[in-house]
């Protein structure tokens, strides 16, 4: 990596917002940012793997834009990472595609940073985020938060998944009324890849 590499601290130190990383490796502050990314397939990347590259290929063909991947330092149900990690992570993007790294654990974090951006994720993160746990329990809050991502123009491209031998899709997922047209289906005939990085892990 190249660049302003001082910015990675100042997003751990939450000086500033996000941090991107491009293709050849440069280190780029949000403070120099002058066109945001319009797509993001946000994850822990443990590892990057096949499926990843190709949905995020599949996606930016759907949405006719470049899907960046997204690394936010600590995320809800797991630990933040630490530096050393960060960089491992990172290194495995290193010419493949663009990664944009940020604090934001939850997606209406992330809606207020990238306002209209299309958040490509998967069956079981779609139904994460209908799901008042994620929202301290309260499903008032859950609607409170999905409004304002809502306003913020930001919507999901939802992937198909493998759940204990079967297959589920968005047409699976009970979406409240008010929030269905903020959510997108990537059909299976054009993504379908059984793979996760929890099945890479414990192989």
């Amino acid at each position: 990596m190249y660049g302003d590499l001082d910015c990675i601290d100042d997003l751990f130190n939450e000086i500033i917002d996000y941090v991107v990383i491009n293709t050849d490796g440069e280190v780029v502050s949000s403070k120099k940012i002058v066109d945001k990314p319009k797509a993001f397939l946000s994850g822990y990347f443990n590892p990057l793997h096949s499926g990843h590259q190709i949905l995020a290929s599949v996606a930016g063909n759907e949405l006719g834009t470049q899907v960046y991947f997204e690394l936010a330092i600590s995320s809800i149900g797991k630990s933040e990472l630490t530096r050393d990690e960060l960089f491992k992570r990172v290194l495995q993007f290193n010419g493949i595609a663009p990664v944009v790294l940020t604090n934001a654990d939850m997606f209406y974090k992330k809606a207020i940073l990238f306002n209209g951006v299309t958040f490509v994720v998967g069956w079981d993160t779609a139904v994460r985020i209908i799901d008042p746990l994620y929202y301290g329990g309260e499903i008032k809050e859950m609607y409170s938060k999905l409004r304002g991502i809502m306003g913020a123009n930001c919507r999901f491209l939802v992937a198909g998944r493998l759940d204990k031998d079967r297959f589920y899709t968005l047409d699976n997922i009970n979406i409240p009324k008010e929030f269905e047209d903020m959510f997108i289906s990537v059909p299976e005939d054009k993504f379908r890849i059984d793979l996760s990085s929890t099945d890479l892990r414990k192989k």
